[in-house]
């Protein structure tokens, strides 16, 4: 029987440290810890092994979803009940279903594939595009995703729920230069960028170790790392569209990525 401890005082230390690790990327690194909201993601943080070292919910939701939260409270190092009012003081949702787990930061023990295909993400700043490009990369059957330092934190509140839980499922390699990373690892680069002098996408036969680099949504990539890409290439567009969302280019790339790979 798993013991919870009551927790009604705003002041309370793990009131503030989960409000802390909803709002700072700053916080989520030192403290190595991220906070997983909702049932179902909670769920799939479990099933992929993440750590829980605090299980907080609210007496509705244990009434609400019992077994499932029994379940979570078995792999928690400790379990917190909290009032309604003082859970939507922590929670990052408009209607919180009461249940939150704080999630130790995996550690990459996944290792390059180099049969594998990647997607390399240099300096995405949306949180709903990361989330979206992870989905889309589960979907198609994406080796994993490289993503920049300097792009948005894939564990922060908004990504991971954008993500439906897919960045807790899909191989993640978070460094901090994407060129030096694909170089050290073998990979080919393709730098998918809005150029008309570069190859059409379509027309390129993707082999295995290859990797697609998708750049920052107002900016693209950097000129250093397109010029450290084995090649340049660019969706074909009609009409006067010049330039597509991040995701969506993202998505296409990742489909001739897959598709055309020997």
């Amino acid at each position: 029987m798993v013991n919870y401890m009551e927790i009604s005082s705003k002041d309370n230390p793990i009131v503030k440290l989960v409000s802390s690790l909803q709002s700072s990327s700053k916080a989520r690194k030192e403290a190595g810890l991220f906070v997983i909201e909702g049932i179902r993601i909670c769920e799939d943080a479990m099933e992929n092994n993440v750590k829980f070292d605090k299980l907080i919910v609210t007496e509705n939701a244990c009434k609400k979803y019992g077994a499932k939260i029994d379940k979570l409270a078995e792999i928690a190092e400790n379990c917190y009940i909290f009032t309604d009012s003082l859970f939507k003081k922590i929670s990052d949702t408009d209607t919180p279903q009461g249940v939150l787990a704080v999630g130790v930061i995996p550690e990459i023990t996944a290792r390059i594939d180099k049969k594998g295909r990647y997607i390399a993400l240099e300096n995405l700043q949306d949180p709903s595009n990361l989330g979206a490009i992870s989905r889309t990369a589960e979907a198609l059957g994406v080796s994993g995703i490289i993503i920049s330092g300097d792009s948005c934190d894939p564990y922060s509140p908004k990504v991971l729920r954008a993500s439906m839980g897919t960045l807790l499922r899909v191989p993640l390699f978070v460094c901090e230069d994407v060129t030096a990373f694909i170089c050290d690892n073998g990979l080919r680069s393709f730098a998918c960028v809005v150029e008309r002098d570069a190859e059409s996408i379509s027309e390129i036969e993707f082999a295995d170790g290859d990797v697609m680099l998708i750049g920052n949504e107002g900016n693209g990539l950097r000129e250093d790392t397109k010029l450290g890409a084995f090649c340049r290439v660019t969706i074909k567009m009609q009409g006067n569209a010049e330039s597509l969302n991040a995701a969506t280019a993202a998505a296409i790339a990742m489909w001739e990525l897959k598709g055309r790979a020997k």
